[in-house]
This record gives structure tokens, C-alpha cells and sequence, in this order.
């Protein structure tokens, strides 16, 4: 399985302990942000080569949007609701996000020009010419890498980044409820994404009624973080910049499988990381998918497979390729 960096290794610093004036940094990689498939299958089928020249062919050409568009939307929207920050007065963005491409920058012409069609307000990134882009992630900063790449993310968690492989909603997906078109909405399942996959594992490898009392017994014990703790402390001070209630920009989610009394040790966490979730649904075992429909996700992230099939059927997905569910 993958093994992930403690919290505290994180390149973007410890949860809890970076400055309330830096900006929640999302990389992205250029296939994620965009549609770039039919540039990807001409590189499958044909070589670089071909690829360079399809590329520079259609420079002029603007992309259409990918998988990751519309949430990169909302997130760089939100720098227009809220003041920018800053010491000695430079001005500082609340979000920044980050471009990741395997192009050259000479192929990588044609996602720049897209960038600046859609009103995208991303000026940093890096090109490759095919070399991974991991190893840039965490000189940038990141709080959340996301890429259309499953090896690239194990990559990135491998080196203490939240990272997940993002999906779209399924074909003929009934589509989540669009009455907050404008509110980023972003729920996490619990164990081994948010938390470390310690519970998880016991559920697995000695049933659930192992589970429930090793959950009893540490009721008051607050979990070890997972790989996404650093993003959800990075969230969490963005949110802090906005009032609370419904009409706020952001809207988190905690939709776990857990169900009383293993919900009690997870409140406790939280409330230890002093870390706000808006809704927290313990479904004890229901299909995910329903519930994210109607809490209107525009994107979930969860460490397995099933769930996020379940998922997908309704929002966009982030698989997390982390714990004992993923070997």
C-alpha cells in the first residue's frame, strides 16, 4: 500500500502551524484541468512527434474544460469574495493554483492560451517535457494535488502531499443538486483520508465487532491524521476568512461509513484539531452516493474504490489511494 508522510512532513508545514495569511495552494495537472484526451490518445497511438505537431497545430484551438474545471472555478472565485491578505502590505490571494503538465512549454502553448480564454487566473507553473511533475508539488507549496494520473498521485502521497486521482461523474450520472451553484462544496469520507486508516484496518482485518470495541475503549483518544489532515487545515483557515451559515462560500462534509457510538471518537478528533466540518453524516454502512447527491457535492474524496463508484454516480470523485483498502 502506499505509505504516507505524518502531517508534520508536510512541505506545506505542519497542521496548525503556517501563517494565517498564506493562501490554501491547489496543483493541478493539465489534463485535469482540461480535455485533453484526444491529445493523449494521438501521444498513445502515434509517439511525441505526432503529438508536438498536433499540439502546435491547435494552439489556437481553446480546450475545452476537464474534469477539475468547474471546482478550480469556484476556488479561484473565492479570491473575489474575500480581501486579499498580506504582510507589509503585499497582497496576498486566498487560493492559488498551480499548473502541472507533462508538456513542453512549447506544447504547453496551447493549455496557457486556454487558461487566459477561460479567465483562469493561474500564472504559475511548471512543464516537464514528460518527466513527472511530482517533485515540484512540494516546493510550491501544495495543500491538494490533483491529476488525472493514478501514479502521479501515489507519488505524491508517498511523499506526504494530499493528492487523489480525480473522476468524473459516470455517464447517465443523476447529477447533484445545482440550488448552490455558486457555494464550493467539498465532502471527505473519515478513515484513511482525513484520519489515518488505524480503525479501518482493524474493521478489515478482525471484523466489525473488533472494530466497535477498539472505538469504545479510545472513544477519547483523537485519531492520527491522515493525508489529508494538512488540506483540511488549510481549508479550514480559509473558511475562518467568511461568516458561517448557509450562505457562506464554502461548505464542508465529513460522509462516513461509521454509525454510533464509533462517531463519538471522530467528533473528539475534530474538535482536539479545532477543525470546522459543517455536516457530518454517519451512514453505518448505507451507498454514498444519495447522500452526496443531496448534500450537493461538487467533488468527494474517499479511499475506496466501491464508494467512489457509488459516488459517481452523482458528483465528481477524488480516489485517495491510501491505506489498507488500497494494497
Amino acid at each position: 500500500m502506499v505509505q504516507v508522510a505524518p502531517p508534520e512532513s508536510l512541505g506545506s508545514g505542519p497542521a496548525g502551524t503556517r501563517p494565517a495569511n498564506d493562501p490554501l495552494t491547489v496543483a493541478i495537472s493539465s489534463r485535469a484541468l482540461f480535455d485533453l484526451e484526444d491529445s493523449h490518445a494521438v501521444f498513445e497511438r502515434e509517439g511525441i512527434a505526432a503529438y508536438q505537431a498536433f499540439q502546435r497545430e491547435r494552439e489556437d484551438d481553446i480546450l475545452a474544460p476537464g474534469i477539475a474545471f468547474p471546482l478550480v472555478r469556484k476556488l479561484l472565485a473565492l479570491n473575489a469574495a474575500a480581501p486579499p491578505v498580506g504582510a507589509e502590505g503585499e497582497a496576498t490571494p486566498r487560493v492559488e493554483v498551480i499548473l502541472l503538465s507533462r508538456n513542453s512549454s512549447d506544447t504547453g502553448l496551447r493549455i496557457f492560451n486556454s487558461i487566459q480564454h477561460h479567465g483562469l487566473d493561474i500564472r504559475r507553473a511548471t512543464f516537464t517535457s514528460g518527466a513527472p511533475t511530482w517533485p515540484y508539488i512540494k516546493p510550491f507549496g501544495a495543500d491538494l494535488f490533483l491529476s488525472a494520473n493514478p501514479e502521479s498521485v501515489r507519488r505524491a502521497l508517498e511523499h506526504g502531499v494530499a493528492a487523489a486521482t480525480i473522476l468524473p461523474a459516470s455517464a447517465g450520472a443523476n447529477p447533484a443538486r445545482t440550488e448552490h451553484r455558486d457555494q464550493l462544496r467539498i465532502a471527505f469520507d473519515g478513515d484513511a483520508v482525513i484520519f489515518s486508516d488505524e480503525s479501518e484496518r482493524v474493521s478489515r482485518e478482525q471484523g466489525v465487532e473488533a472494530f466497535g470495541r477498539f472505538e469504545r475503549e479510545r472513544a477519547r483518544e483523537p485519531l492520527s491524521g491522515g493525508p489529508f489532515r494538512g488540506f483540511l487545515d488549510a481549508l479550514h483557515r480559509l473558511q475562518a476568512a467568511f461568516p458561517p451559515g448557509e450562505d457562506a462560500p464554502i461548505r464542508t462534509a465529513l460522509v462516513t461509513a461509521r454509525s454510533a457510538p464509533a462517531h463519538e471518537r471522530v467528533i473528539r478528533t475534530l474538535r482536539e484539531w479545532g477543525v470546522r466540518l459543517d455536516e457530518a453524516l454517519f451512514l453505518g454502512g448505507r451507498d454514498k452516493g444519495p447522500f452526496l447527491h443531496a448534500f450537493g457535492a461538487d467533488i468527494f474524496f474517499d479511499d475506496s474504490e466501491h464508494n467512489i463508484a457509488s459516488a459517481r454516480d452523482h458528483v465528481a470523485a477524488g480516489h485517495v489511494p491510501h491505506g489498507v483498502a488500497n494494497p
